[in-house]
Order: structure tokens, then C-alpha cells, then sequence
């Protein structure tokens, strides 16, 4: 039970760096979601969505941040690696951490029109890939999934 506790405030602490990744986007009109990647218990990258600002389809928050820890770390492999992350990664951002060989994800919001992490396909632990992940659903998925409407109710507004 106290290793779940612990987990859990961990997890939160985390996601409280991703949920400012993600008010970082907002600011910049980019859909507000963050990532952090924390390996052996260190921020090696945080990242925020960036696909309007540098037009580019693949510069989701995961996948930035990935990319950068890899780099920090001089490696590709993200074994020893949670992947923090406001809202449920997408197909695309799920097969980068099976490729990346990260350990967990823990995600805020659920995706029900792209979430690869259980919403729509489950990429964590499907057997006829090579590497299967943990998967932390629902941490502050309230806090994550409220900065997602409220950014677009104020988009409709417009």
C-alpha cells in the first residue's frame, strides 16, 4: 500500500511539470499538452505540442520530449524511463515508446478519438510487438482534461 501512495505523489509531482509544459503551449496557441521523460528518477527533457509553431505533424509534447532525453542521455533506448504526459498518447507517440523501449507512460486525460494507451488500441501490450510497457492511466486527468476544453471552448469562441 505505501509503495502504491508513493507512486501515486510521484506520479502527480511529475505531472504537475507536464500540466506547466501545457499551459506553455496555450500561451502559444498550440494545444495545450505537456510531457515530461524522468529516467533513474531524474527530468532528463519536458516538452510541450509545437506542430503549429514549427508546422510540423510530428511535434507532439511526448514525442519532443522523447526525442530530447535521447539525446540528453546519448542513446535511443529509454529503458529506465517514465514518460509523463497529459493526455493519452496517440498512435504515433505510442509506437515511438515501444521503438524508445521506455518502461511506463502515466498519462493525465484520456483520448477517446486517438488514445493508442487503452482508449482505442492498447500499443502497451500488445503481444505481436517487441517491447510492452507499463501503462499509469488517470493521473490529474481532472487538471489535464480541463485545460483541453477550456483552450477549445475558447477557440470556438473566436
Amino acid at each position: 500500500m505505501c509503495a502504491d501512495v508513493d507512486r501515486r505523489a510521484e506520479d502527480e509531482k511529475y505531472m504537475r511539470m507536464a500540466l506547466d509544459e501545457a499551459d506553455a503551449a496555450a500561451a502559444e496557441g498550440e494545444v495545450p499538452i505537456g510531457a515530461v521523460v524522468v529516467c533513474d528518477g531524474k527530468v532528463v527533457a519536458r516538452a510541450h505540442n509545437r506542430r503549429e509553431g514549427d508546422a510540423d505533424p510530428s511535434a507532439h509534447a511526448e514525442f519532443l520530449a522523447m526525442t530530447e532525453a535521447s539525446r540528453v542521455l546519448g542513446r535511443w533506448r529509454l529503458t529506465g524511463c517514465t514518460v509523463y504526459v497529459t493526455l493519452e498518447p496517440c498512435l504515433m507517440c505510442a509506437g515511438l515508446m515501444v521503438n524508445a523501449r521506455v518502461d511506463r507512460c502515466a498519462y493525465g486525460a484520456a483520448d477517446p478519438k486517438g488514445g493508442a494507451l487503452g482508449t482505442l488500441y492498447d500499443v502497451s501490450c500488445d503481444p505481436r510487438l517487441n517491447h510492452a510497457f507499463e501503462v499509469a492511466p488517470g493521473v490529474l486527468a481532472d487538471e489535464a482534461a480541463e485545460r483541453l476544453r477550456s483552450f477549445f471552448r475558447a477557440r470556438r469562441r473566436r
